[in-house]
């Protein structure tokens, strides 16, 4: 079709016709205005890559109450000084659509990251994290179009929830990450951004308490589960090593319980001794094990172990009165009462798996009671050499 300078009045006379086609402007070259049988207008271009020498051609969108004439025309001069600076905005475009998105980061994260190298427990956080939170905020965008206010906003949104709000911003930062290694983009949005102040738990049992809960584990029908929480108090181990492990993990000879790397949270090899009430209520588990069992604490599906105690553990929190107790903090009340009866930090961090004395520093006021009863000793001396003496008869 011949070109013409497209006003208003003119695109407002093109007819349709039984095919579609293309009215071009003669002010600007490879502007014009495809009209399809419907009657719908659209703006597009046309040109060619000035390094190809390929044909390319560009929608603008439809004419109507959202793009003008006088818009169009615009838009079009704008994009064709991008084609004489050797740029490809139909290619561009192409490449935009066809860039991964937030939902295709987290697959290839899980896929490629987190499976792999990650504790099976973890990767269920993650997979409720991104479910839950990150894909509903921002899973539809892409990758290379989230910016650094994105970020901080979902993450400002869990205020309320501070510790899952850092989880989350962690969870972000090492998924944008692999995307910069994974050449998805150039930068991390989520690195540098202000965590919450997280309120670190203090909770572990008094003597009375403890005292308390074993009563009730002693007595409750579900002994399996009972038998878990005591082997976690005991060894101060997490309950999720508790739950995984199995007969061959343990050294009877040696007393040792070997925690393989694949059920540590720090992916490596633990050798953790055991106390004489430990071995033998391991000694009595094993009497009674089946023959070939596999796991100290098999679960109802064949050749699994014991999965959830979350009822159970309601259960023996009612029964024990006892409350904000989780079961992790059997490991606290397990660390608390070794350094309150004067074992050193570097030890108990040791016997927990911790790698940072920082980790283990929590319980540090705890040291002073051993000091504070050797310091009661020699003060106690010297009250007992300062007294008169007694007057003899």
């Amino acid at each position: 079709m011949p070109s013409e300078k497209l006003t208003k009045t003119a695109v407002d006379r093109l007819k349709p016709a039984k095919t579609e086609y293309i009215a071009w402007d003669d002010g600007i070259p490879g502007f014009g205005i495809r009209v399809k049988p419907t009657g719908v207008k659209s703006a597009l271009i046309q040109y060619r890559n000035r390094r190809t020498g390929a044909s390319r051609r560009k929608t603008l969108g439809q004419l109507g109450p959202l793009l003008s004439l006088h818009q169009a025309r615009d838009h079009a001069r704008l994009l064709l000084s991008e084609v004489i600076r050797g740029e490809d905005p139909a290619q561009r475009d192409k490449a935009y659509r066809a860039a991964p998105t937030i939902s295709d980061l987290a697959d290839d994260y899980l896929a490629r990251h987190a499976i792999p190298k990650k504790r099976p427990r973890s990767v269920a956080n993650d997979r409720g994290m991104i479910a839950r939170i990150i894909l509903p905020a921002i899973g539809t965008r892409k990758v290379q179009a989230v910016g650094r206010r994105d970020i901080e906003q979902l993450h400002n949104r869990l205020r309320a929830t501070p510790y899952q709000a850092n989880r989350v911003l962690s969870l972000l930062s090492k998924m944008f990450s692999l995307a910069i290694s994974w050449g998805w983009r150039p930068d991390n949005p989520a690195k540098g951004l202000q965590r919450f102040a997280e309120a670190r738990r203090e909770r572990w049992l008094s003597e009375d308490e403890l005292s308390r809960l074993i009563g009730v584990l002693n007595a409750h029908p579900n002994q399996r589960a009972a038998t878990a929480i005591r082997l976690q108090i005991l060894t101060g181990a997490r309950i999720g090593e508790v739950l995984q492990a199995r007969w061959r993990d343990f050294d009877f000879e040696r007393g040792v319980w070997i925690k393989p790397s694949h059920h540590t949270k720090q992916k490596r090899t633990e050798y953790l001794p055991l106390s004489g009430p430990t071995l033998a209520m391991l000694t009595d588990m094993r009497q009674s094990a089946a023959p070939r069992a596999v796991y100290l604490f098999p679960g109802d599906a064949k050749g699994k172990p014991l999965q959830d105690l979350k009822r159970f553990w309601r259960d023996v929190l009612e029964k024990a009165e006892l409350e904000d107790y989780r079961r992790h903090d059997n490991r606290h009340t397990h660390a608390s009462y070794l350094v309150s009866n004067g074992l050193s930090l570097e030890i108990v961090g040791r016997l927990l798996g911790h790698t940072s004395p920082l980790t283990t520093q929590r319980y540090a006021h705890l040291a002073d009671s051993p000091l504070r009863a050797a310091a009661n000793q020699f003060g106690d001396l010297v009250q007992l050499l300062s007294r008169p003496p007694a007057l003899e008869p």
